[in-house]
């Protein structure tokens, strides 16, 4: 059975603007399903806003509960003549009566206010919505914060949160530092801005490992990327503080097993990563990765890798006495694209 399309996007008609830099508008559409991209893009807005008049009036509702003719209140001018600020949550699952008003005030934006509407994408809700924001050409602009999931995309999350504070970070830092992160974009956001706070000059890898080295030993896919990337004396270092931190073999072999299979999926074939993945039921970004990991790496010492690695599952399950030794045997043979054997 084929893939199913998901249907493309309208073409937008409204400037597209990073999400680090983003400036106001009478309607700034914040969408996509990265929340912390989301929530800095909107904090950005709002710090612009402010720096322009000190007085901004700030206030938040959410779309999926609505009360009608609250969003024209917040919006009218005040007494004063304060800008205003609106920030709108919840447009993945606007109610009927936000809709309603919602294109309603399209047509006729309120001077000195400024709307942001928060919509994750993840459904469909507020589509005609959607469709006339990036239509209104001259008075919004949309702010697109795409899922950051592919290692590539948090090495260049991290390394963009550097180059903004015009922070030197050596790339081997980086690379530790996105690999200690590496499930939660949030954690590694934090991670980042504490070292660019805390630390004078270059940060380097000795620093991130005095910061995050607890998370980087425990990591058993540390000591797989290490590993098949051909790092072999820094494979064998993160396998011992991955031991001296408590880790236990049997998932440190099953980490190697799993991106091994992988690689051994992906080898060889041509296309998208989009088709190749729907093909062999993989995500694309996880394609990406493997053909990435693929690079030094030929059918013949995959072959000895897995045939490695299989002995070492069987070892560390009872089959050996020595189990660090069947662990440090399957990391030579990787690192080191060595015959399999001994």
């Amino acid at each position: 059975m084929p893939a199913r399309r998901t249907p493309a996007r309208a073409k937008s008609a409204i400037p597209q603007l990073d999400w680090r830099t983003p400036q106001p508008a009478p309607i700034v559409l914040v969408s996509g399903p990265e929340e912390v991209c989301a929530e800095r893009a909107i904090a950005a807005v709002r710090d612009y806003l402010r720096a322009e008049d000190a007085s901004l009036e700030v206030s938040d509702l959410r779309a999926d509960d609505y009360e009608s003719g609250t969003l024209m209140a917040l919006t009218s001018p005040s007494l004063f003549g304060e800008p205003r600020l609106v920030r709108i949550t919840g447009g993945e699952k606007s109610s009927d009566a936000f809709l309603t008003e919602a294109l309603a005030y399209l047509e006729h934006p309120q001077d000195g206010a400024t709307v942001i509407l928060r919509h994750t994408g993840a459904t469909v809700r507020g589509k005609k919505l959607l469709d006339a924001i990036r239509a209104a050409a001259g008075i919004a602009v949309e702010v697109p914060c795409a899922a950051v999931k592919r290692d590539g995309d948090r090495f260049d999350f991290a390394a963009g949160e550097f180059k903004a504070a015009k922070k030197k970070i050596a790339p081997a830092a980086l690379r530790a530092l996105t690999q200690a992160f590496a499930d939660d974009l949030t954690e590694l956001a934090a991670a980042c801005q504490q070292l660019i706070a805390d630390v004078p000059g270059e940060v380097t890898a000795e620093v991130v490992q005095r910061y995050y080295g607890g998370r980087v030993e425990t990591t058993a896919f540390t000591v797989a990327d290490t590993a098949i990337a051909g790092r072999y004396g820094d494979a064998l270092i993160a396998l011992r503080h991955a031991l001296d931190s408590g880790a236990d073999p049997v998932p440190l072999v099953a980490a190697v097993a799993m991106k091994l299979r992988t690689m051994a999926r992906v080898a060889g074939r041509r296309g998208s990563s989009a088709a190749l993945a729907a093909e062999i039921g993989m995500k694309d970004w996880q394609v990406d990765r493997a053909r990435r990991d693929l690079s030094g790496w030929n059918e013949e010492s995959l072959g000895r890798a897995i045939q490695a690695t299989a002995r070492a599952d069987a070892e560390v399950k009872g089959a050996s006495r020595d189990a660090v030794f069947a662990l440090e045997r399957m990391i030579t043979v990787i690192a080191t694209r060595a015959p399999f054997g001994g």
